[in-house]
């Protein structure tokens, strides 16, 4: 089988409290495919993952935010979670980096309360996405066309709105990533 995504840097952008398989599944379709993938978080050590309201696994941070540089990777990935999405939003250096990585015209993968950061990032607004029902306020205020479909891809941005949607969301990530790579 061919890997059509090797040597295609992702990170995956994660604090603590990211839900589990919102990481985990996507990663490891992603190093199926032949992708590497890096753990960008707050700080360096073990992230906590949750299975919902039940705390999950934990990963290894393999860089921290500050860097984090745009020219190190091909694509960015934001699992959900609540804890996570609500934290993540707050750390300048997350926000700078989903900015650059945008203005590079790099895909963006955002799942669930993942688009959280985008918002915050300012990063938006006239774009077409879905995301878990409660943020759907969050986003048309700022500015998005908030749609319930299981996935939704604008230009190089994937976004989903939960777990359940993994199938889609991986289906079209690995679409949408393979096509830009460099």
């Amino acid at each position: 089988m061919t890997k059509t995504l090797q040597d295609f840097n992702v990170a995956i952008l994660v604090v603590d409290g990211f839900e589990q398989v919102e990481l985990t599944e996507p990663r490891d379709a992603l190093r199926a495919q032949g992708a590497r993938v890096a753990i960008v978080s707050a700080r360096r050590g073990p992230v906590q993952g949750m299975r919902h309201h039940d705390k999950g696994e934990r990963v290894e941070a393999d860089l921290i935010f500050a860097e984090a540089r745009e020219e190190l990777f091909d694509a960015v990935l934001l699992p959900g979670g609540v804890i996570n999405a609500d934290e993540i939003r707050l750390h300048p250096e997350a926000r700078a980096f989903v900015r650059a990585m945008h203005e590079a015209g790099k895909p963006l993968a955002v799942i669930c309360h993942g688009a959280w950061l985008l918002i915050s990032a300012d990063l938006v607004r006239g774009r077409k996405m879905t995301s878990w029902p409660s943020l759907q306020d969050d986003l048309r205020n700022a500015g998005a066309e908030w749609v319930d479909e299981e996935v939704v891809v604008d230009g190089r941005w994937i976004s989903s709105r939960k777990p359940d949607d993994i199938p889609a969301f991986n289906r079209e990530l690995l679409r949408v990533f393979a096509l830009a790579r460099p």
